[in-house]
């Protein structure tokens, strides 16, 4: 999952970008609140995570201005202390949840998971996916084979994800780019083959298509 941060103070957004990539996820961070909009409509991200006071546009305009184009992604916003954020201004804005500075990073970690579950698979829905023999729990970030659970790094599983999410149709690798590596990734685009190709030795072989000129899908299995 691609995950935007807009955020000023500079110290918290690339702590945050740090440790959010270490979860799997691909980050990309801006400090001003033009540039978070014009990233946010110019790319495709999963979730937005928006500071309110920000130099250019604040974050109620940012999120309104989001909204107004059409743009559903999930927002996040962050506040400096209780009162400065408008709970009924937010939510009127389009805000999907709010969280206040000082804030636990494992609290934040889970409102992620949470909107992304509500978002992708319906308010209340299992975040776990099966394929066969193959079960795969987002929200746990686990992966059972045949009920033996099957080690993978953060990357590797953000790379089935992507995938998983789409069992049974072709996902590209500038799809996969995309999604799990970050705006400023600029090395080999076939990197995206090198996770394949470990996922395909940790699970089984033929359970990753290649399709020739258009990229991978996951064979759909029951």
């Amino acid at each position: 999952m691609r995950l935007l941060i807009v955020e000023d103070e500079k110290r918290l957004a690339l702590s945050l970008a740090k440790g959010l990539t270490a979860e799997g996820y691909a980050v990309d961070v801006v400090h001003d609140g033009r540039e978070g909009l014009y990233r946010a409509t110019e790319a495709s991200y999963d979730l937005v995570i928006l500071d309110i006071m920000l130099p250019g546009l604040n974050g109620y305009r940012v999120c309104a201005a989001l909204r107004a184009a059409g743009h559903d992604v999930p927002i996040l916003m962050l506040t400096a202390k209780d009162g400065e954020y408008d709970e009924a201004e937010g939510l009127d804005t389009g805000a999907d949840d709010y969280l206040t500075k000082p804030f636990s990073y494992v609290v934040l970690v889970a409102r992620i998971k949470a909107l992304l579950r509500r978002r992708g698979q319906g308010a209340g829905a299992s975040p776990v996916h099966l394929n066969g023999d193959l079960k795969i729990d987002t929200a746990a970030h686990r992966v059972f084979l045949a009920e033996e659970e099957i080690t993978l790094t953060a990357k590797e599983f953000a790379v089935l994800e992507q995938l998983v999410l789409r069992a049974g149709e072709v996902v590209s690798k500038a799809q996969i780019l995309e999604h799990v590596w970050d705006f400023a990734y600029d090395g080999d685009p076939n990197i995206v083959e090198v996770y394949i190709s470990a996922l395909r030795r940790k699970l089984r072989a033929g359970l990753i298509k290649t399709v020739r000129g258009a990229g991978y899908r996951l064979e759909a299995e029951q």
